[in-house]
């Protein structure tokens, strides 16, 4: 007899655990479902892992030291040549001089950073051969190529002027100055764009916030530039930058951990949390200060601009760990792929 009867004895044949209970619900718990006090667990806690313990994909080959170098120095590109604009149209040569010349040496620092990760030049020639805006590596080369040669003419022109009063070498300054900021806004994102279009799920599920993010970054290292290096007079449209690109950056940040929710957990631990918590401080720190005493002390100025800009650093080289940490975890790739 395979089932449970009713007899005068009582029930016969019981089978503990497998009859239904009246009043009882029915179905297995929920992972999701908060547990009552003192309620039994009846589904295990999800375990994350890969064949052999090996990561489900391949982690990133880039050097930190090239990479997220590139990552740094580019921001700081871009983002130097859009101040150093508004620095110019608003007569503040000093500053604008400071913008165009750290401009200039940013990119050609993070062009080579970039040439020296690839291992040879004609790597980086080659991805000339194609025009492709589907892909972000071949759209990033060519907007490092369109700024590159205008940010140089930006700078040689303004050093030339301090030679020779020339009215040819002044116009064509000036438009060389216009093309390089529209083009360096670009310069300062698309490679927000460049490593969100990987595997990697720290950057990939981050794709939203990370171009705000280093939009941020860029400026508030872009001001950092302009406080270190130009007098306190001309330092008023630094002081803004300073404080809108850290609310961007902090904003974007925040905005970006809150949404990734357990994913974001490689921004918090480790080398690439201890990174980010410098960051925070350095960038918050030299903004406060800016606001409150850079316009004030030439001193307090250059301080407040070295903590810019090595906050802005630190967000780079955080970035680029944490992608590296959530790479090598097979947990953050499997938790990408589950349905919130």
């Amino acid at each position: 007899m395979s089932e449970a009867e009713v007899t005068r004895e009582g029930v016969q044949n019981q089978r503990p655990g497998r009859e239904a209970v009246p009043g009882a619900k029915g179905g297995l718990e929920r992972p999701h479902r908060r547990r009552r006090k003192g309620e039994r667990t009846v589904v295990p806690e999800a375990e994350f892992g890969s064949y052999y313990g090996r990561p489900i994909i391949k982690a990133p080959t880039w050097k930190a030291r090239d990479i997220a170098s590139y990552l740094f120095l580019g921001g700081l590109a871009g983002g130097a040549s859009a101040l150093a604009a508004g620095a110019e149209f608003t007569g503040r040569p000093a500053l604008a001089r400071a913008g165009k010349i750290g401009g200039l040496t940013a990119i050609g620092l993070s062009t080579a950073a970039l040439i020296h990760d690839l291992g040879r030049p004609a790597r980086f020639i080659n991805m000339l051969r194609v025009f492709k805006p589907s892909s972000p590596m071949s759209m990033g080369s060519w907007i490092l190529m369109a700024y590159g040669p205008a940010a140089g003419i930006a700078a040689v022109t303004d050093i030339s002027t301090l030679l020779c009063e020339g009215g040819l070498f002044r116009r064509v300054g000036r438009a060389a100055t216009g093309w390089s900021a529209l083009t360096g806004a670009a310069v300062a994102s698309y490679t927000a764009v460049l490593i969100s279009d990987t595997a990697v799920p720290a950057w990939h599920e981050a794709h939203r916030e990370m171009p705000f993010l280093f939009v941020g970054s860029g400026a508030a290292a872009a001001a950092g530039l302009g406080l270190l290096a130009a007098p306190v007079r001309e330092t008023a449209p630094a002081r803004a930058t300073a404080a809108l690109g850290t609310a961007l950056e902090m904003g974007a940040f925040r905005l970006m951990r809150r949404r990734l929710g357990p994913q974001a957990e490689p921004y918090r631990s480790g080398k690439a949390g201890h990174l980010m918590r410098a960051a925070q401080f350095l960038t918050v720190a030299g903004a406060v200060g800016t606001v409150t005493r850079a316009g004030r002390s030439r001193r307090g100025a250059a301080l407040c601009g070295a903590a810019l800009l090595a906050g802005s650093a630190c967000t780079r080289f955080g970035v680029f760990e944490a992608g590296r940490t959530s790479a090598t975890d097979p947990h953050y790739t499997v938790l990408a792929q589950r349905p919130g």
